[in-house]
């Protein structure tokens, strides 16, 4: 089936004039060559209010990934650091013979800073000291046997070649670190020509509203979307998503 999706996306009318303006456009893509791609939704963070979003989102994305499997759509779950936990799962060891393909030269695009300060690794609940309490993704979250698990961005580029796919639609966390940085995250996804989007409702960030801007979680959040949405890609919402089915 095709997909029509409402993208937004972020565009100064007149170059260095300062002015954003936000664009809505209607995109249709073929289901069969979409991919889902799910990052780091770990059963657990070092930071209690990220665990507590987390848990919200889990079964959201859920849904989103339910629906798009059935409609042929590649569902790629990324919880970094855990792989070793799926090392049997038929959606792992389905990637023990893929062929490799190295990703293109990278396109070299501008990279300006985020307009959040997140150097403090941001936790809102007090936390300071990240450390490695994941063990595996958010047991809410489905995983089917044809599903693909990879932490890997060469592998996950060797896995979107290799299937065909055009269009990755991004969700999980964080959306400021490793939803942008991962090697499979989307700045990579951008910069090897892969047409990306991500899902601005089903995100999160690691923001602290101590740091500056000083603004609610949520806030900062946003900005770092609409921050997305000037620079990187553009974003669409669950209902958008959901609409389709």
């Amino acid at each position: 089936m095709d997909l029509v999706l409402d993208l937004r996306r972020r565009a100064q009318l007149f170059a260095g004039g300062g002015d954003w303006w936000e664009l809505q456009v209607r995109h249709g893509c073929a289901s069969r060559r979409t991919a889902l791609i799910i990052c780091d939704m770990w059963d657990q963070h070092w930071s209690a209010g990220a665990t507590g979003r987390v848990a919200a989102l889990a079964p959201r994305i859920n849904d989103v990934a339910h629906q798009l499997r059935g409609a042929g759509a590649l569902i790629i779950h990324a919880p970094s650091e855990t792989i070793d936990f799926y090392h049997d799962h038929p959606a792992r060891t389905r990637l023990a013979d893929l062929p490799r393909t190295n990703p293109p030269q990278p396109l070299t695009l501008a990279d300006p800073p985020l307009p959040i300060d997140d150097s403090d690794d941001g936790s809102d609940t007090g936390e300071t000291k990240p450390y490695a309490v994941w063990q595996r993704q958010h047991p809410a979250i489905e995983i089917a046997n044809d599903d693909a698990i990879s932490d890997d961005g060469n592998e996950i580029y060797s896995l979107l070649k290799a299937e065909d796919i055009q269009t990755v639609i991004m969700v999980g966390v964080h959306t400021n670190m490793c939803v942008l940085n991962r090697s499979f995250g989307i700045k990579n996804l951008v910069r090897w020509r892969i047409n990306t989007l991500v899902v601005r409702d089903l995100t999160d960030t690691m923001y602290n509203p101590a740091m500056a801007p000083y603004v609610s979680h949520d806030q900062g959040t946003e900005l770092v979307v609409e921050h997305i949405e000037k620079y990187w890609c553009p974003t669409t919402s669950k209902a958008s998503i959901l609409a389709n089915f």
